[in-house]
C-alpha cells in the first residue's frame, strides 16, 4: 500500500501521526511510506530519520494527497484540505465528526473511506486509539487549569496544593473515564481537594478503591453539579459518549453561581464540549471570559506536548496502520472486529450511527459494506 503522512496544519497542531520507527515497520512489510517535508520536525522527528527508515520525502502537502492509498493523519481534515481527498482514499485520523456539520458533508462529498481512531472499539467497549491522548489530555487540564487559577491570567489567585495553614484549591472533574482518572491523579498529586462526578456506581467503587483519600467520588445528576459548582475552583469536563456530541451538564445560566476567577476546562470540547458556554480555542488564544469564569477549551490539547502524544498515539495506532496497510480497509475490518466500528463514512455514505442521527442525515449500516 501507499501511505502517506501530510504535514498537520491545524492551528499550533504539532504532531505526527506516523514516527520513523512506525515508517520503518511498514516498509520492511514491503508498502511504500510518503512523508511531507518536515511533518515531523515539531515532534523532535527531522526529515532525515524518516529518509534512513526508508520513506520518502515530498515537498508539498498536494503531492502527498495525490499519490497515497491511504493518508495517516493526527488531526481531523480541515477546510483547505477537504479539496485534496480523492474517492476511495483510506483516510485514518481522529475525525470527531458529531461535533462539526461541514467535516461530515465534506468526507460525504468526497467519497472517502473514513475511519476514526476514536471510534476504533475493542470488545470490552474500550477505545484503545482514545486512551493515549485521553491520559494526556487528562494530565494537560489540571497543569492548564493551575495554571489559568493564577491571577495574573484571570483567575482568582489560588495554589491548587494550598500551603501549611492554608485550604488547597477544590477541583470538580465531571467524568470518571480516562480523562478524568488521569485528572484526579494529576489533581491529587498536586494536594488539591477533588471531587470526581459519574453515574456509575461500579465505575466510582473502583475509584474510590484506587484513589488517593483526597480524591472523593459523587453521584452525577444536576441537582449535585448545580450544588457542586457553588465551591469549585476548577471544574474539568470530562465526559464522553463515543462517536455521538457530548451532553452539556453546565449550562450558562449556572455561571452565575461560580466563584469569579473560577476555571473551566472542556476536555470534551472536540466533542461538542459538556460545558455549554464553551467553544473551541486554539493554543494562541486559549482561554475568553464568561460572568467572571475563565475558559479553557483548546480542542487538541496534546498537540501542546507533540513529543509525547506522537510517541503515546503511535504506540496505539501503528498495529491498526499495519494490519489496513497489509489487507486492505476492508478485509481488515472483516477479520478485526475492534476497525468496524471506527468506519464512519464510506464512499459516500454514513455508516455510523451516532454522526447521521447528529445532523439528521442517511445512515447506512456498516455492515453493507462488509458482507
Amino acid at each position: 500500500m501507499i501511505i502517506g503522512v501530510p504535514k498537520e496544519i491545524k492551528n499550533n497542531e504539532n504532531r505526527v501521526a506516523l514516527t520513523p520507527a512506525g515508517a520503518k515497520e511498514l516498509i520492511k512489510r514491503g508498502h511504500t511510506v510518503y512523508v511531507q517535508h518536515t511533518a515531523g520536525v515539531g515532534s523532535g522527528f527531522a526529515d532525515s530519520e524518516y529518509e534512513a527508515a526508508g520513506a520518502t520525502i515530498l515537498p508539498t502537502i498536494e503531492a502527498n494527497y495525490e499519490i497515497a492509498e491511504m493518508i495517516m493523519k493526527v488531526k481531523e481534515p480541515i477546510e483547505s484540505e477537504y479539496k485534496l481527498i480523492k474517492a476511495n482514499q483510506l483516510l485514518f485520523t481522529y475525525f470527531h465528526f458529531a461535533s462539526y456539520e461541514p467535516l461530515t458533508k465534506a468526507m460525504v462529498a468526497s467519497k472517502a473511506v473514513c475511519l476514526a481512531y476514536e471510534t476504533v472499539e475493542k470488545a470490552d467497549r474500550s477505545l484503545p486509539l482514545l486512551v493515549p491522548m485521553s491520559e494526556v489530555a487528562g494530565r494537560m487540564a489540571i497543569q492548564k487549569g493551575a495554571n489559568y487559577l493564577e491571577k495574573p491570567l484571570g483567575g482568582r489567585g489560588i495554589l491548587l496544593g494550598g500551603v501549611p495553614g492554608v485550604l488547597p484549591a477544590k477541583v470538580l472533574i465531571l467524568g470518571g473515564g480516562i480523562v478524568g482518572t488521569q485528572a484526579a491523579w494529576m489533581a491529587a498529586g498536586m494536594g488539591a481537594d477533588v471531587t470526581i462526578m459519574d453515574v456509575s456506581l461500579a465505575r466510582m467503587r473502583y475509584l474510590d478503591d484506587v484513589m488517593p483519600k483526597n480524591v472523593k467520588t459523587m453521584m452525577s445528576n444536576e441537582y449535585n453539579i448545580r450544588e457542586m459548582i457553588k465551591h469549585a475552583d476548577l471544574i474539568v469536563g470530562a465526559v464522553l459518549i463515543p462517536g455521538a456530541k457530548a451532553p452539556h451538564l453546565i449550562t450558562r445560566d449556572m455561571l452565575k453561581d461560580m466563584k469569579k476567577g473560577a476555571v473551566l476546562v472542556d476536555v470534551a470540547v472536540d466533542q461538542g464540549g459538556c460545558i455549554e458556554t464553551c467553544k473551541p480555542t486554539t493554543h494562541e488564544n486559549p482561554t475568553f471570559v464568561i460572568d467572571d469564569v475563565v475558559h479553557y477549551c483548546v480542542a487538541n490539547m496534546p498537540g501542546a506536548v507533540p513529543y509525547t502524544s506522537t510517541l503515546a498515539l503511535t504506540n496505539a495506532t501503528l498495529p491498526y496502520a499495519i494490519q489496513l496497510a497489509d489487507k486492505g480497509w476492508k478485509k481488515a475490518a472483516q477479520q478485526n472486529a475492534e476497525l468496524v466500528p471506527g468506519l464512519n463514512v464510506i464512499n459516500g455514505e454514513i455508516v455510523y450511527k451516532a454522526v447521521a442521527d447528529a445532523f439528521n442525515m442517511p445512515y447506512t449500516p456498516v455492515e453493507n459494506f462488509l458482507a
